[in-house]
């Protein structure tokens, strides 16, 4: 599940996203090329993170100050297709020239990792067992650096910290967190058996969004949501990801949709979450 080549090596601002598009296919490299503003240029205020995203398609970044506002734009560059630790590191370098002035980095990636060093990373390549990443970023930025799974991000920036939250993201992957009162645990189950032996990300990951197209893989993810419902008890479910605007069926009270900004605050959760004393929730550490 890789993506095209990216040959120019230009940058690719990511474009709007909410309104479901007319064919699931990738579009056009020039319809590509737009930019995702934030709505208003946001002033500084105290400490810049730069906020990375590291994905199988896309690695994408933007900085942003103590209270999650963009400052500037989000920027875009294509993830390598042969997506090696060293050329991931140089994309996430340009982007970090890109955006300009921060004083460090929180950055989510699409694998397992502790204590910033990843030990898989499927939708990358092998090359990236026992890299750590956290160091490589530290050293080529000359920033601090804090790195989680990119669901465990996205998750850190819209639960509540009360009862059970569980978060998936929909993109080149299926990602997957489970808040308990705001403590995270993170899972793996896009590699879990789902239905018909095949597993969450067989069936709900973008290349089963190409290949079946919208009708059946919006059935497929009506199906996991009740399966999950039904495997965690949960009280709330969100769902991000990239493909997650590709939803067109009525969710349940207790399920939401939640945009790439609503992720922008995981990068400071992440770095609050650091900062915590062992045993005490995000939202202990967010106060």
């Amino acid at each position: 599940m890789r993506s095209g080549k990216n040959t120019s090596g230009q940058v690719d601002p990511i474009s709007g996203g909410g309104a479901v598009a007319a064919q699931v296919k990738q579009p056009p490299a020039a319809a590509q090329n737009r930019s995702e503003p934030a709505s208003a240029p946001a002033a500084r205020k105290g400490i810049i993170t730069l906020a990375v995203d590291i994905g199988g398609t896309g690695i994408k970044a933007a900085a942003i100050d103590t209270r999650g506002a963009m400052i500037g734009v989000r920027f875009r560059i294509k993830t390598p297709d042969d997506a090696t630790p060293k050329k991931v590191v140089a994309t996430i370098a340009k982007l970090a020239a890109m955006a300009g002035h921060f004083d460090r980095v929180s950055a989510g990636f699409p694998g397992v990792i502790k204590d910033g060093v990843v030990y898989s990373a499927p939708n990358l390549g092998r090359r990236w067992k026992n890299f750590n990443l956290e160091a490589a970023l530290q050293k080529k930025l000359r920033r601090s650096v804090r790195i989680a799974n990119d669901a465990d991000v996205q998750g850190l920036g819209c639960v509540s910290g009360r009862g059970d939250e569980l978060v998936i993201t929909l993109g080149t992957g299926f990602g997957s967190v489970l808040f308990v009162d705001g403590h995270r645990i993170h899972l793996e189950l896009g590699h879990h058996p789902f239905r018909k032996g095949k597993t969450y990300e067989d069936e709900l990951g973008h290349r089963a969004l190409n290949k079946k197209g919208k009708k059946k893989w919006n059935r497929n993810l009506r199906a996991a949501i009740g399966e999950l419902a039904g495997t965690f008890g949960y009280d709330r479910l969100y769902i991000g990801g990239g493909n997650a605007r590709y939803i067109n069926f009525e969710l349940p009270k207790n399920v939401k949709v939640v945009s790439n900004e609503e992720g922008l605050l995981g990068g400071i959760a992440l770095w609050r979450e650091a900062g915590a004393p062992r045993g005490s929730s995000v939202t202990e550490a967010l106060k």
